[in-house]
């Protein structure tokens, strides 16, 4: 199945349907963007713009997110997730693409590099904790299944250490659509990134790779330690930037800058 310029569609695979965007170019050099968890394509908003004049850029909704699907008995694993990201770009006829993930979409994308090695050419991970021993503690109410669904006030604080300041504005599309994830779907893609780490580190899962890896990390994470980014100075070749005044989400509160960074990145590993 194409998507054309611009546009998106809903991708049926073996395993639930999946929900793309597609913006830019079609010849243009393929960037897939991964988003974490319990996010969605839109959180990459602001910085398909800065985008698109140079790549095709895909976002995808993974499965449980956005929208895509909720299957009952679907698994929201990190490499279940990965393996339908590859299915997709396989389906969009893309044969290699540079991979970038935000926050748990890097563990997704990490996973992608691990089992398609021939179609991600290079890696850029954005406030990706490096290991459950990065993650900072959140203090918050716990929700069980008869607070379910979340009122806007409840989703409004456990989105807020997504960012620098706990009074930063959240879309109300934002807020929409993690109300509408099933709780089901919803505990199990908050688990799914802390089994995938404590599995095995993400330095130690890439540094097998061989794949240029840039990461970039907000200073001012309220999520997990930035001092970690200096952890994947172990994968050969590395290269690390912090961005001061930003916190977990870069891709929302600047734009200019993570673009910047992924511009030149890209530009070097384009394939």
């Amino acid at each position: 199945m194409t998507i054309s310029e611009g546009g998106t569609a809903t991708l049926s695979l073996d395993d639930g349907d999946v929900h793309v965007c597609q913006d830019g170019p079609r010849d243009a050099p393929p960037l897939l963007l991964i988003h974490g968890t319990a996010a969605s394509a839109r959180w990459w908003g602001p910085l398909v713009p800065l985008l698109t004049r140079s790549h095709r850029v895909i976002r995808i909704d993974l499965l449980g997110h956005g929208r895509s699907g909720q299957p009952a008995d679907g698994s929201y694993a990190v490499p279940d997730q990965a393996r339908r990201a590859g299915a997709a770009l396989d389906r969009l006829g893309v044969e290699h693409a540079v991979v970038v993930g935000h926050s748990s979409g890097g563990a997704v994308a990490t996973a992608l590099a691990e089992q398609r090695p021939d179609l991600v050419t290079a890696l850029a991970l954005i406030n990706t904790g490096p290991g459950m021993d990065a993650f900072i503690p959140q203090e918050s109410a716990a929700i069980g299944p008869s607070q379910w669904p979340p009122s806007d006030e409840v989703i409004r604080q456990f989105s807020s250490t997504g960012f620098r300041r706990a009074d930063h504005p959240i879309p109300q599309a934002f807020v929409d659509e993690l109300r509408g994830m099933s709780f089901q779907a919803f505990v199990a893609i908050m688990q799914a990134p802390r089994e995938y780490l404590e599995e095995r580190t993400l330095p130690d899962r890439l540094k097998v790779l061989g794949k240029p890896l840039l990461v970039i990390f907000g200073e001012e994470d309220r999520r997990w330690r930035s001092s970690s980014a200096a952890d994947y100075l172990v994968v050969p070749g590395a290269k690390v930037e912090l961005l001061p005044g930003s916190g977990h989400s870069p891709i929302v509160e600047d734009p200019p800058r993570t673009a910047e960074l992924l511009l030149a990145f890209t530009e070097i590993h384009r394939q």
